[in-house]
């Protein structure tokens, strides 16, 4: 049996908006279950986002450290950003990223894997790339503002960080999925088997 998620879609009598934010909002849909019961369900509408796993020559992951006010901590993360614009290609939203939170560009891009962060209360989407042939961007550094501005970076050596993901000491998801998949990869079949940069993404689709 082929283990593999699949596309389904029960039906919604009833649907409604209660919140609407800057960049999410909350959907409250009246869902009809298998037995013909029907639940009301609430979620966050999100745009989706896109999440680098930057690997330098020597092996480093490019990390940076932000105050999250809803967990009231400062993460170590991965650069990460959301997809503003419908249809965006998260390629060129991921290279937007990193040269913004890190002033860094990259040769080589494949896709890491394709997450749903929290798919019982969210409907986002995140794929995240590896990158790799860092250099220092050219121009001036972007102006970061509000937690970016408060921003650490620093570059951390993979082992270290499955050792703190598997100690509970970092706790971000996207660092968290992305260390632990490239170390799956490089114990596989090596990072040249990942799907490509602009390999399709049915969860947010894109143009070219």
């Amino acid at each position: 049996m082929t283990i593999k998620d699949a596309p389904e879609e029960w039906r919604v009598v009833a649907t409604t908006t209660p919140f609407r934010g800057n960049k999410t909002s909350v959907r409250s849909d009246v869902v009809v279950m298998p037995d013909g019961t029907s639940v009301t369900r609430d979620y966050q509408v999100h745009p989706g986002s896109v999440a680098i796993l930057a690997l330098d020559d020597a092996g480093r992951v490019l990390v940076l450290r932000q105050y999250r006010h809803p967990v009231r901590q400062k993460l170590w993360e991965i650069p990460a950003g959301l997809l503003d614009v419908p249809g965006e290609n998260p390629l060129h939203a991921a290279q937007r990223e990193l040269y913004e939170e890190a002033h860094v560009k990259a040769e080589d891009w494949r896709v890491l894997t394709d997450v749903y962060t929290t798919a019982g209360g969210c409907d986002e989407a995140v794929r995240i790339f590896l990158a790799r042939e860092l250099s220092e961007a050219d121009g001036e550094r972007f102006e970061v503002s509000e937690e970016e501005a408060d921003m650490e970076l620093a570059r951390v050596e993979l082992p270290e960080l499955v050792r703190g993901v598997l100690a509970g000491e970092l706790h971000n998801n996207c660092l968290a999925v992305g260390v632990l998949a490239l170390t799956a990869a490089l114990a596989g079949d090596g990072v040249d088997a990942l799907r490509p940069a602009d390999a399709p993404w049915p969860a947010r689709p894109f143009a070219s």
